[in-house]
């Protein structure tokens, strides 16, 4: 189905916000064609300068729309991560030891259970899906990553370098409390994700270099094939170049002694 942007009143009521939100709501095919025919939209209307600020909007990676689209189909899930991020936020600023190690205990629990769910939304590859866990990793430590997360127009995943401050242990350090069983289960089976999603990524990273190395293979092949093809015609080319010149040459004599040929009849 093509896309259609606006209507006969299209400046009355769309700005940049609302076409931003249209467009990052789409698969990444879609949106190069999509934000020309918005941006066209809005000049056809009238409005240069909202069709040139929309001509700059930058079409999303496939993990940047994967989070995207979590932002749209999963808010209540990703409103708890958020949120748990912005209590681990300040927990740091406290230096609350106990509410740093609960909260990051449950900030890994609904990390995964989201991660997981933009799997299942999509097919990603391994490198769209390490991109994914950074740029939810980033939501939870930066205030700022979490704004661009939550409002679902990342053209890029996003990534955190900083180091988040480590509360101030005073007097005796708190006791580890000891796991309970269900914690356990929760902890054995997110060890077993972790190694499962690492032998996938594995296995899927040496299949994509089978590929490759195929394609490569085949490449070579034809590369050479045509090259020696290239190098036949060419000296086939020089031959009848030769032959050409040759040929003219024996036409410019025949030409020659033809004409004193005639001259002699005509005396």
């Amino acid at each position: 189905m093509r896309y259609k942007p606006g209507h006969v009143g299209y400046l009355s009521c769309v700005d940049l916000d609302e076409v931003a939100d249209r467009l990052y709501a789409l698969p990444p095919p879609e949106f190069t064609a999509a934000r020309e025919a918005e941006a066209r939209a809005a000049k056809d209307a009238g409005d240069v300068r909202l069709s040139r600020d929309i001509a700059k909007l930058r079409k999303p990676t496939v993990s940047a729309w994967a989070v995207n689209r979590a932002a749209r189909e999963h808010p209540e899930e990703l409103a708890e991560l958020l949120e748990v991020g912005e209590r681990l936020r300040a927990a740091w600023q406290e230096q609350d030891a106990d509410a740093l190690a609960e909260l990051t205990q449950r900030r890994n629990a609904v990390t995964g259970r989201l991660s997981r769910l933009i799997r299942q939304d999509g097919d990603l590859s391994a490198a769209a899906a390490t991109e994914v866990d950074q740029t939810l990793d980033a939501a939870v430590v930066d205030a700022g990553a979490a704004d661009q997360v939550r409002r679902g127009r990342l053209a890029k995943p996003l990534s955190y370098s900083g180091f988040a401050p480590a509360p101030i242990l005073r007097r005796q350090p708190a006791r580890r409390k000891k796991p309970t069983p269900e914690e356990e289960a929760d902890q054995a089976r997110e060890r077993a994700e972790a190694e499962a999603r690492k032998a996938r990524e594995r296995q899927e990273a040496e299949a994509a270099h089978r590929e490759w190395q195929a394609a490569l293979e085949a490449a070579t092949r034809e590369y050479d094939e045509r090259a020696e093809k290239v190098a036949t015609l060419e000296r086939m080319l020089a031959e009848a170049r030769k032959e050409l010149d040759d040929s003219r040459k024996r036409l410019e004599v025949t030409r020659r002694e033809e004409r004193h040929a005639r001259q002699r009849i005509d005396r």
